[in-house]
């Protein structure tokens, strides 16, 4: 049963967050008496868009066996991810002028646009469960030239525009007593199992995980 839930996960991740996402949408998308149409429809559109664009990866993972260095850290972070992402969906719409989108849409757009370069200059190497490849190298271009986990800190800052627009307690606390450990500690864990590989220790010594200069 065990071995089932972590091979089918990240399908039925995706479909069920993809279902989600749409019927968010829709609702978003009839709320054309809000003064703040259309930028909630808008704040979501992108945000699926983002989904869509990682599918090639959420399914190549999903052919992929589970491994022990995982620690089942993909299912906490992806459900994690899920509650916040429909606390947020599903609260109350906003309902300021459209303007007030364009902080966070930057946000979100800046941190999806962080995390797909870090995941093209991985290549081959990114996956979404964690676990090393015979022929892991380390990466040291691109955004790896200053943070160790740029797709992370991507992934963080896109939920950070996310909620800020579609702002409630419930999702606020989601993403930073859930969402943000769940990533700590997938970060916990994969740097142990990286740490094996040929300069990553030199590679985790000159650079800060999540924040530049700060941690």
């Amino acid at each position: 049963m065990k071995r089932w839930i972590t091979e089918k996960f990240p399908a039925l991740f995706f479909f069920t967050g993809l279902l989600a996402g749409a019927g968010a949408l829709v609702r978003a998308a009839r709320d054309t008496a809000s003064p703040a149409f259309p930028m909630p429809a808008v704040m979501i559109g992108v945000y699926l868009c983002w989904v869509l664009l990682e599918a090639r990866i959420t399914f190549r993972t999903a052919g992929m066996q589970d491994t022990e260095d995982d620690h089942g850290t993909e299912i906490v972070y992806g459900l994690s991810r899920f509650a916040t992402v429909l606390a947020a969906l599903y609260g109350p719409l906003p309902d300021g002028a459209p303007l007030l989108a364009t902080g966070p849409l930057l946000v979100l757009l800046a941190g999806i646009a962080l995390r797909l370069v870090s995941i093209r200059t991985l290549g081959a190497f990114y996956s979404h469960r964690v676990r090393k490849d015979a022929q892991h190298r380390v990466a040291t271009s691109g955004p790896y030239r200053l943070l160790r986990h740029p797709a992370y800190a991507g992934m963080i800052l896109a939920h950070l525009g996310l909620v800020a627009y579609f702002l409630n307690p419930l999702s606020a606390a989601l993403l930073l007593l859930l969402f943000v450990p769940a990533v700590v500690r997938r970060i916990s864990v994969e740097e142990k199992v990286m740490s094996t590989v040929a300069g990553y220790r030199d590679f985790m010594a000159s650079r800060k995980r999540l924040v530049p200069f700060v941690w």
